[in-house]
């Protein structure tokens, strides 16, 4: 995923201009706001004028004009640079305008409504083009037009598609059926050759755009209603979303699914748009974010199917290789942006393999493993360099290896740190005693002068990489297992995670926590890792998610990344601070996008409170620290629940506006404000009850 932007007001429409530099995008209040797809960053003034929801968007050819559909039964077109409308509101339909669409010519528009009819109208003058088209018995759901200009497809809850002559309004052929609930949306390949249809019955559906003959069978995966279709500009493939919460790739010749499905929204995926160059996908959704997404992969790709937990991952110098390890006794090695496998997996250890990582110069892979041993391979072949490195007592937890790639590091389940020597496997003096339980991590100083090591005793210790002493007393502050430990590029800080649900941050010189641990994850830290840059620290738990921290002020970055189903066990980041990889008991390794982190823009939420006077809300982390009136800061539940003193749930909280949240006698978080009216708020035991289920389009 490229990128998230939270928006204030939920989204239920967009497009994308032709140049593919701007979204648009409909709210549930009336208002189009256009963002750049770069930054995220709102352009102009919102576009206001209709009085009920925005349930669909479309752009002209040329990117001039905008065209609008509401559920004030109105549609409105409007000057995409300067924001105005142009004329006056285009009624006629007696329901809401569900669907639109603009004529490839940019002369006429396209209108599905509730009212079981689809309307056609001139561009320029705003007049109505004729009677009503009528044939649907139910709301027209979708209105796609094909590239000639002369057809128009629509979609509807009858649970057929239509093909209409665009001049005449006269039906084209008979109705196309086979969906066995309402049809949801519609789209006509770029070529015209083929027509695409979602349904509620959970399938999409393929048609010969001449004859009206379903191609293939039906395309299957979604667990819901399919809200929205689109194709890419080439034709080849077909994205979906869904009430699943996910978006699918589908390719177009073969009619099978490309990838894993994006699962990265949290709640009901409302509208899916292809960028003109085919390189991007928009979502938006219930959840109350827009998300752009790369089309040449998943960013997600899961082990082979033999793989029950992926313990550790590591990425190589030039960031185009993962390498991972797992409980089959195997380790393989990934293409970083596909997600294929490169090579055959490495095979060798007969047990478990707990930890991996690739030399500087990403010519060998180093592992530990359950078996007691430590080996190295090839990066390049695969193969096997030299015999197991042996002398742990019990199983081999972590390694690393140094920079200059002479010197590997162990620790093990026996207490003990060992120091190798990465070219003829020997044993470099004596071992590293010093933990009283056994070692989970180690990591080596950019310098090659210290070793950190991280441990079941609740402490980390540093050595010196020469002499293998212990270097000063033991860091104290952890109060469980300190289960994995990382340092800065520059050498000065040691970030550490603990089975305590902390993180901590050290001064290598003087040993000393530098500021309070660093908290918000709802389980044990498995994983840390900085990245090269030494900006932010990534961090993966037991809680299913991964975090992202300002290196230096510890504040979180952002919502936590949601979208494995099992405890995260290792994180790395690439050499360019792009990207993390993280791998998980879920049998899957994940690849973020890391950039949209270090743009402050895309969390932008608006603030809440429970006050009649706006001063109240809170504007900036700045002031929070410099007032020690302010409120401590309160993380929701982990289904995003804020509890009451006496434990009653009391108010749930979507996931973009978890970035700075405050509760005291207000609940708060940063930038615009938005206060909540509870002056007509019913609180009790079957507040469960009212719960009615959002029709979406």
């Amino acid at each position: 995923m490229e990128k998230i932007i939270p928006v204030f007001s939920r989204v239920y429409a967009l497009a994308i201009s032709p140049d593919g530099r701007r979204i648009i995008c409909g709210s549930g209040n009336g208002t189009i706001h256009t963002r750049d797809i770069e930054t995220g960053k709102k352009l102009g003034v919102p576009l206001l004028g209709h009085t009920g929801r925005i349930s669909s968007i479309a752009v002209s050819p040329d990117g001039c004009r905008i065209v609008s559909g509401s559920a004030d039964r109105t549609i409105r077109i409007w000057d995409a640079d300067i924001g105005w409308a142009l004329g006056v509101p285009l009624q006629g339909h007696v329901s809401a305008v569900v669907s639109i669409s603009i004529s490839p010519n940019g002369k006429r528009i396209v209108s599905g409504s509730r009212d079981g009819t689809i309307r056609v109208w001139d561009m320029e003058t705003g007049d109505a083009l004729g009677a009503p088209f009528i044939g649907h018995t139910d709301t027209v759901t979708s209105i796609a037009i094909s590239p000639d200009g002369n057809r128009i497809v629509s979609g509807s809850y009858d649970k057929t598609l239509r093909m209409w002559d665009m001049d005449t309004g006269e039906a084209l052929g008979v109705p196309l059926l086979g969906h066995t609930a309402w049809v949801c949306c519609v789209a006509i390949s770029p070529d015209g050759s083929y027509i695409v249809s979602g349904s509620d019955d959970k399938t999409v559906r393929m048609w010969d755009a001449a004859t009206g003959a379903t191609l293939g069978v039906p395309l299957q995966g979604h667990t819901d209603k399919i809200n929205t279709i689109a194709i890419s500009p080439d034709g080849k493939f077909i994205v979906s979303g869904s009430d699943d919460f996910t978006i699918r790739r589908w390719d177009a010749q073969t009619h099978q699914s490309l990838g894993l499905p994006f699962q990265e929204h949290v709640d009901v995926v409302l509208c899916v748009a292809v960028s003109p160059d085919g390189d991007r996908i928009v979502s938006c959704s219930v959840d109350s974010t827009i998300r752009v997404w790369a089309t040449d992969t998943s960013r997600s790709f899961t082990a082979p199917l033999k793989l029950k937990r992926v313990f550790s991952v590591a990425i190589s110098p030039d960031g185009g290789r993962i390498v991972s390890c797992s409980d089959d006794n195997m380790i393989q090695i990934w293409d970083a942006y596909t997600g294929k496998a490169l090579l055959a997996p490495l095979q060798g250890h007969t047990n478990y393999i707990w930890s991996v990582a690739i030399s500087s110069d990403g010519s060998r892979i180093v592992s530990g493993s359950s078996d007691k041993t430590v080996r190295v391979w090839d990066a390049e072949t695969g193969e096997v360099l030299g015999t197991p490195l042996q002398g742990n007592s019990d199983q081999v937890g972590t390694v690393a290896i140094s920079s200059d790639g002479t010197r590997i590091v162990s620790g093990s389940a026996d207490k003990i740190i060992r120091v190798w020597d990465a070219l003829t496997g020997d044993a470099l003096g004596t071992p590293l005693q010093g933990h009283t339980d056994l070692v989970w991590s180690v990591a080596i100083s950019p310098d090659n002068c210290l070793i950190i090591s991280g441990s079941s005793d609740k402490t980390i210790r540093v050595w010196s990489a020469e002499t293998g002493e212990a270097l000063g007393a033991p860091l104290l502050g952890h109060t469980d297992t300190v289960s994995t430990v990382a340092i800065s590029p520059d050498g000065q800080r040691i970030v550490s995670g603990s089975v305590d649900k902390t993180i901590r941050v050290w001064d290598v010189t003087t040993r000393e926590a530098l500021g309070g641990p660093l908290q918000g994850h709802a389980g044990e830290v498995w994983a840390v890792a900085i990245s090269p840059d030494g900006d932010l620290i990534a961090s993966g738990s037991s809680d299913k998610t991964i975090r992202v921290w300002d290196a230096f002020s510890g504040s979180a970055l952002g919502a936590p990344l949601q979208g494995h189903t099992g405890a995260v066990s290792h994180v790395a980041i690439s050499p360019d601070s792009k990207r993390i990889v993280s791998c998980s008991d879920d049998a899957t390794i994940r690849v973020w996008d890391l950039e949209f982190f270090t743009q402050s823009q895309f969390f932008n939420p608006p603030a809440i409170c429970f006050s009649s006077n706006p001063i109240h809300a809170l504007y900036s982390p700045s002031f929070l620290r410099e007032d020690l009136r302010t409120p401590v800061p309160l993380t929701p539940n982990e289904k995003g629940w804020i509890v009451g003193s006496d434990g009653r749930l009391l108010l749930w909280v979507p996931a973009s506006l978890y970035p700075a949240l405050y509760v005291q006698n207000i609940l708060a978080t940063l930038n615009d404000i938005l206060e909540v009216d509870l002056s007509d708020f019913a609180h009790g035991e079957s507040w469960h009850k009212c719960r009615r289920r959002e029709v979406s389009f």
